[in-house]
């Protein structure tokens, strides 16, 4: 990564979000110090449901803000990813397997629910293997950390002391944000039942200091029972067990999606009780599903990680994740292809641009300082109706188009083209293909296609395709096109069975003229 002082000064002057989040926890270092020889970053998750793509948008994103300080700073630097699996179970999500078998285990800490799967010792480790696989996909530099770990062996037993000590201040906090139902009952922490392994959402009758114990009375026996704050014996109700984190582990930075900024508030203040600085952090905005509802582990709607890497590369995911953080944005099939492309276009210009425009550039983020060199002679989308028009069932098919166009151009010599023609092929096949509908031109559109044949006719193979483009444009206009978003829409309709399509003139310079005019003549005598 670079570091010289003129980088720095780009950096230190750039809008980019996690520079400017860089700095702010460079501030927060200065005014309140670091005991611990690394500056600590950490993202959440909560394993109740499998993981989704919001759950990877925290990791990269916190991954880009920490990737920015290293350029500020040569302090080491330390990334966890917590997993708060001793979490009661306290409902199914509607996309896991063994329903019934799970509704019986409804109140264990989830690292004691059997997994619905039947692959690993229980849910939260399966979710958690899930996540961690993933995270290892994409070389991610982290530490997992499971909280059922954290509580049983004892890293935490000196923050829940303090916690034990600060209970009433702690009370204080959290009493005035709940109802009045709620109130009665709450108490921050949640004790392990020794009879049942549930975790309980009781009241706290008693609390021994000298002994580092609670006491509650058990809602069916009704007897009183003793138990330890430490070593597993309880759980920290997840406001206080936020501000635990932070503190036990000595958190410097976390974001948190909107939704949480109450909690955030709330954990900072118990955090301040117990005597630390709450950590650094940043409010993002939360992914929406196709209808602009709030994607949810328990619903299952919007993309999964996997979806997304079916049909799109991983450097795409990781250029959706840095666009536009604290804005909500809809998060379905439809914009991999969009976002594959700006991908292409940003790397395609990265090695062009000076040192100011490459750390402005997404692809800086994307690639930690390093993105490849790497120019592509076609889009995503042209990729896509070229898959469409030719009826491509294989990668061979549309390199035969490829390597005619862009000379010397190889899936060898151009690994990510060959990527890019895979994905093409299945996302034709499952998002485009199934829903064409070509229809029959009217007259007048039957007049501007023959005269674009008779055009095209006139023409060489391997002109420019800004050539091919204006012999388009000249049609439109002489078969008077008031507005030629008409005559454009009539030959995706017409040609490609789809609404919307490619830049006419670079699909037919990659398609071929002949094959253009062979097309054209096709749905003519169709229709």
């Amino acid at each position: 990564m670079p570091t010289s002082p003129e980088m720095i000064s780009y950096a230190l002057d750039s809008n980019a979000w996690p520079f400017k989040e860089a700095q702010n926890l460079l501030k927060r270092l200065e005014k309140s110090g670091n005991e611990k020889d690394y500056v600590l970053f950490e993202t959440g998750y909560g394993p109740s449901g499998l993981p989704h793509i919001g759950t990877f948008g925290e990791v990269v994103r916190t991954t880009m803000v920490r990737q920015a300080f290293q350029l500020f700073s040569d302090q080491p630097t330390k990334l966890i990813a917590y997993s708060d699996d001793m979490d009661g179970f306290r409902k199914v999500p509607g996309n896991l397997p063994n329903q019934e078998m799970l509704e019986q285990h409804l109140g264990l800490p989830l690292s004691k629910v059997p997994d619905p799967f039947g692959s690993h010792e229980s849910l939260a480790h399966h979710n958690n293997a899930r996540l961690c696989a993933f995270l290892d996909s994409f070389g991610f530099d982290y530490e997992f950390k499971s909280a059922t770990t954290t509580y049983e062996s004892g890293e935490m037993d000196a923050t829940l002391l303090k916690m034990l000590r600060a209970y009433d201040k702690i009370m204080k906090v959290i009493l005035p944000t709940l109802g009045a139902e709620r109130q009665a009952t709450y108490s921050p922490f949640l004790p392990l039942c020794p009879r049942t392994g549930k975790v309980l959402q009781v009241p706290i009758v008693e609390r021994k200091l000298d002994a580092g114990t609670v006491v509650y009375i058990d809602p069916e026996t009704r007897q009183h029972v003793e138990v330890p704050v430490t070593g597993g014996g309880c759980k920290m109700q997840w406001k206080a067990d936020w501000a635990m984190r932070w503190v036990g582990l000595g958190v410097d930075y976390e974001m948190a999606g909107k939704d949480l900024m109450e909690s955030v508030k709330l954990s900072s203040a118990i955090t301040r009780i117990l005597g630390a600085v709450p950590p650094e952090g940043f409010s993002y905005e939360l992914f929406l599903d196709e209808k602009g509802e709030k994607i949810s582990k328990s619903k299952g709607n919007g993309l999964t990680m996997e979806d997304w890497l079916k049909y799109g590369t991983p450097e795409s995911l990781s250029l959706y994740m840095f666009q536009s953080p604290r804005k909500a944005k809809k998060l379905f099939f439809d914009v991999i292809p969009k976002t594959v492309d700006e991908y292409i276009n940003h790397l395609g210009k990265y090695d062009e641009q000076d040192g100011k425009q490459k750390l402005v550039n997404p692809v800086w983020h994307v690639h930690n300082g390093n993105p490849p060199a790497q120019k592509l002679p076609v889009t995503f989308a042209l990729l896509l109706n070229l898959a469409s028009a030719s009826n491509a069932e294989d990668k061979e098919t549309l390199w035969g188009y490829i390597s005619n166009y862009a000379e010397g151009t190889t899936p060898e010599n151009s690994p990510l083209l060959d990527q890019l023609a895979g994905y093409a092929l299945v996302y034709y096949e499952n998002f485009v293909k199934p829903h064409k509908s070509y229809r029959a031109p009217t007259d007048r559109e039957r007049a501007a296609l023959e005269s674009l044949i008779g055009k095209l006719e006139n023409m060489a193979d391997g002109l420019p395709a800004s050539d091919y483009q204006n012999e388009v444009f000249a049609v439109g206009n002489e078969q008077g096109y008031d507005n030629l978003r008409e005559w454009f829409g009539a030959l995706y309709e017409i040609l490609l069975g789809q609404k919307q399509g490619p830049r006419m003139g670079s699909f037919i310079a990659l398609y071929g003229r002949a094959k253009i005019i062979e097309l054209i003549r096709r749905k003519l005598v169709e229709n």
